[in-house]
């Protein structure tokens, strides 16, 4: 019975390893398709890589070109710029001395507007007041109340007098 035991704990063990070498045979198998699968996904990913690395070296290229033409076209607008910004200059120089001058001609008009309301107020005290002069007052005084002589009627030289008066006045006002 010794003997009948120990042979039936080497067959328990024989089965064991025997389903065990079973079981490790078909782990092993699947863990070699899944490095296979993962090679074969690997040898795939380097091929995209190759092409992708060959694609972004091209675009790489093409962007230094532009950007090396986009680099001198920039610096062929430099001197257009430098044009433009003194343009601009110019132009708020000529803003600020068209303003400088439509302010004095401004200030030139309100001076002369006033001038002129202070002429037509001292105009109208330089014009008679009535049909006679001060001129012809006098000379009425001087003369007789109707202001007749011998030799000439006293009509025309009031029209004289009268003219005369017209012109000093006039002449005063352009003198100021």
């Amino acid at each position: 019975m010794d003997l009948e035991l120990w042979q039936w704990a080497l067959l328990i063990v024989a089965v064991a390893f025997a389903v065990l070498v079973i079981f490790l045979i078909k782990v092993l198998q699947a863990g070699t398709k899944t490095l296979e699968n993962t090679a074969q996904t690997l040898k795939e990913v380097q091929k995209t890589m190759d092409e992708l690395t060959y694609e972004v070296k091209q675009v790489v290229r093409h962007t230094n070109d532009i950007a090396l033409d986009a680099n001198h076209k920039l610096k062929q607008l430099d001197p257009v710029m430098e044009s433009v910004k003194n343009l601009g200059q110019l132009l708020n120089e000529v803003t600020l001395v068209s303003q400088q001058y439509s302010h004095r001609m401004i200030e030139k008009a309100k001076h002369h507007r006033e001038n002129k309301e202070k002429q037509k107020s001292e105009g109208a005290a330089l014009l008679p007041a009535s049909s006679d002069s001060a001129t012809v007052r006098s000379y009425k005084a001087t003369y007789g109340s109707d202001g007749r002589t011998a030799d000439a009627s006293g009509a025309g030289v009031q029209k004289i007098v009268k003219w005369v008066d017209t012109g000093v006045s006039f002449w005063q006002k352009i003198r100021r």
